[in-house]
């Protein structure tokens, strides 16, 4: 009888690791991105992306920057094992000249419920941006140059997220970098295969605009790079932006609400 129940422990045993050590695991590639020097008024964004390593998926539930000044976005949908997805940071640098070190907290289902990320790097005053580069140094440098520098929308609903892909060449000598976006509309966000282009590459930019001003609408929308000859690179995006058309208005007919037809 002694020996069936020990039996019994040591098999119940063989199952208890395995539902214990059942749950998701988030690697990131990197928990702190340094952005260097950047020019005020530049919206700088970075992607932490990250890989589930563990046997469970991971859903992220929260992720809450430390400041007003960084808006976050990250994968909504579950992350399966074996798959990867992103955090992503973005600075609004408007008016903060100096320097910043600011964290990004993940919440999730993770082995590690809270991850802390982190962003750094020092605001140059907009006026004193300026440098002087000797010819050498701008023969040197990295160039960027994309494939067309307009859009147009056509009819928008105002809301809504529209999308477009734009094709970024590095035509210089060193490694590009892009740095983040300036638009007067805020209404900007863009996401980029690779955080470096090298010389004589290409990569796609996804770019996402969110207008809700209605009419018609031209953005004037700068990329800041390392590109020291031309450090902003303009995208020109227009749009016709009309109401909601899932918008119903409502009346009163008697008790019952009845929508116009």
């Amino acid at each position: 009888m002694k020996l069936t129940k020990l039996l019994l422990i040591g098999y119940c045993l063989l199952f208890i690791p395995n539902f214990l050590w059942a749950q998701g695991i988030l690697k990131f590639e990197k928990e702190t991105h340094e952005f260097g020097t950047i020019t005020e008024g530049v919206q700088a964004t970075y992607e932490f992306k990250f890989k589930n390593t563990g046997n469970q998926p991971v859903v992220i539930s929260n992720v809450q920057p430390s400041c007003g000044c960084t808006t976050p976005d990250w994968t909504k949908e579950p992350i399966l094992p074996g798959k990867s997805g992103m955090v992503k940071a973005v600075y609004n640098s408007a008016d903060r000249p100096g320097a910043f070190h600011k964290s990004i907290t993940v919440t999730s289902n993770a082995s590690t419920p809270t991850q802390a990320l982190f962003i750094k790097g020092t605001v140059e005053e907009a006026s004193a941006a300026k440098t002087a580069y000797t010819p050498a140094q701008k023969a040197s440098s990295p160039r960027l140059t994309f494939t067309k520098n307009t859009h147009d929308f056509g009819k928008l609903e105002a809301g809504q997220k529209a999308k477009a892909t734009f094709t970024i060449k590095n035509t210089g000598k060193q490694p590009l970098i892009l740095q983040g976006v300036k638009s007067p509309c805020n209404c900007i966000n863009y996401r980029i295969s690779a955080s470096e282009i090298a010389p004589g590459k290409e990569e796609n930019l996804e770019l996402t605009y969110t207008q809700r001003l209605l009419g018609e609408q031209t953005e004037k929308v700068s990329f800041i790079s390392n590109d020291i000859v031309s450090p902003e690179t303009a995208l020109t995006l227009r749009a016709k932006v009309v109401e909601s058309l899932n918008t119903t208005s409502i009346i009163k007919e008697s008790s019952a609400a009845v929508p116009f037809k």
